[in-house]
């Protein structure tokens, strides 16, 4: 089994048995640097980690160079990969302190790099019917179901363009799709993913209530701040999952 390759999300920057650090620089890749340095875990089963935003979330969701990124990973000797996200929450059940490991996704997002595969290359039309890996995210659930976590199984992402959060209205939009979940990172990584061969599946903190829902003002440190109580539980599934 090869590593087992984790992107950090908002509030995620890094692993605690991490070797390695910020000054090691970024990964070059065909398609330019990677996020974050990739760094590895120094304890048994072999972790690669890259921090989707920078280790000082300095890159925006519509910028980040998610070619580079999986690249790197596949590079790095991963076979799957384990994403963290943080969300918004649509849904009763999604509130701030919920995680969740969704099943589908509606991608929202425009103007992104969604291929390996330049203009040369033939035409490539993968079968995206589950974006999540049914056995790897099986994998995770049953880990965090042997781990005693609270987790809501199942539900749909909607991944948005961002940086803004979203209007209201299109949070009324995105719940009538039949969405539970709102980010700004799922797609293109899922879809680079499988063109990759690597089996990808997310963990996604709740760190707010979505716009027109939340009875308060959206602001990105309260988010983070709302999800560092589950990152406890994340650090720990990553730990038993490598």
């Amino acid at each position: 089994m090869g590593l087992l390759g984790v992107i950090g999300g908002s509030g995620l920057y890094g692993l605690d048995d991490q070797t390695g650090s910020a000054e090691a620089g970024l990964a070059d890749t065909p398609w330019g640097p990677t996020s974050g340095p990739l760094v590895t875990s120094a304890s048994g089963g072999g972790i690669a980690f890259i921090a989707r935003h920078g280790v000082d979330h300095s890159i925006a969701p519509h910028r980040v160079n998610y070619r580079a990124n999986i690249h790197a990973l596949r590079e790095a000797g991963c076979d799957r990969i384990l994403a963290v996200a943080s969300v918004g929450g649509m849904r009763p059940q999604c509130v701030p302190g919920a995680l969740v490991v969704p099943d589908q996704l509606v991608d929202y997002t425009w103007g992104r790099e969604m291929t390996f595969h330049e203009e040369s290359d033939p035409v490539v039309h993968p079968d995206f019917t589950d974006p999540y890996s049914p056995r790897w995210r099986g994998d995770v659930i049953d880990r965090l179901h042997g781990l005693g976590f609270d987790f809501i199984d199942g539900g749909t992402y909607a991944a948005v363009q961002g940086p803004r959060f979203e209007t209201a209205a299109e949070i009324r939009r995105l719940a009538g799709d039949g969405c539970d979940i709102v980010g700004m990172t799922g797609m293109p990584e899922a879809i680079l993913a499988r063109e990759a061969g690597l089996d990808y599946a997310a963990v996604c903190p709740v760190g707010n209530l979505a716009a027109g829902i939340s009875p308060d003002e959206l602001e990105m440190g309260k988010v983070i701040a709302a999800v560092g109580p589950v990152m406890e539980r994340v650090t720990a599934l990553i730990a038993d999952l490598a």
